[in-house]
């Protein structure tokens, strides 16, 4: 379904991508992982063509980013990209901007009109969500955010920090258990970025893990124990592949001093 070739990209000081080339199949769900930094952010918005690569190119769905109008137009109707701080009409009702994007999407309005209502209740937004989004808690504009990506019903979704923004543990879990539902019916393509490990380990079809801007690497998360030999958490096994001079000398001053 996405499709990278040689993707590098840089901000005319240092590349922060470098030769980036990697396959995403339909249905699957994709969590990009790595220090601070790295380039998570960076990879899904060249994914999301509000970056354009200077080298390399990327293709969804059998269609080239920014390669012609007419694909650039196709390629945006099948996707929506959420960025880790989006802009929200505050003056708007949450309502008012979940029907505006569904409508932006083709949604057909009665279906749209359920869709809206279901969303506001799952993210215990019912009550506000008549009000002016400039009157919600930072939390709750994150939940509209998160409804405006769901409401499109793209085949693609690419979410920068979905768990972010001050989202609380209802939130967090109903997204959990959205990206667990998609993974099952294959029914969405959907990649992400986490600074989390902890809570990407239950959805995860496949981990690309980034350091110094180049794919350290790209697999299932037994894929990777296998490749670093630790059976621990996800948070440990990436200890171990990124930051193993700094593994090693926990390991050696514990020896010596945990006691």
């Amino acid at each position: 379904m996405i499709e990278l070739h040689d993707v590098t990209q840089h901000y005319g000081v240092r590349p922060v991508l470098r030769g980036i080339s990697l396959r995403i199949e339909r249905g699957e769900v994709v969590v990009i992982l790595g220090p601070n930094g790295m380039g998570k952010t960076t990879l899904l918005g060249v994914m999301a063509g509000v970056l354009s690569p200077q080298k390399g190119s990327v293709v969804i769905d059998g269609l080239r980013r920014r390669g012609s109008e007419d694909e650039e137009l196709a390629i945006r109707k099948m996707t929506v990209y959420l960025p880790d701080q989006p802009w929200l009409p505050a003056n708007r009702t949450a309502r008012e901007f979940l029907m505006a994007v569904g409508r932006l999407y083709d949604v057909d309005d009665e279906r749209l009109m359920n869709h809206v209502d279901q969303l506001l209740i799952l993210f215990e937004l019912a009550e506000q969500g008549d009000s002016p989004i400039r009157s919600l808690s930072a939390g709750q504009k994150k939940k509209v955010a998160l409804g405006s990506a769901l409401v499109a019903e793209a085949q693609v979704l690419l979410l920068d920090e979905p768990f972010g923004g001050g989202l609380d543990p209802s939130g967090i879990l109903t997204m959990k258990r959205i990206f667990q539902h998609h993974a099952r019916r294959k029914d969405r393509t959907i990649v992400l970025t986490s600074p989390v490990p902890e809570l990407v380990e239950e959805i995860a079809t496949r981990i690309i893990v980034l350091h110094n801007g180049e794919i350290l690497a790209f697999d299932t998360i037994d894929g990777l124990r296998r490749v670093t030999g630790h059976r621990g958490t996800l948070d440990q096994v990436l200890q171990r592949l990124i930051f193993p001079e700094t593994t090693q000398k926990l390991d050696t001053y514990f020896q010596e001093f945990g006691r």
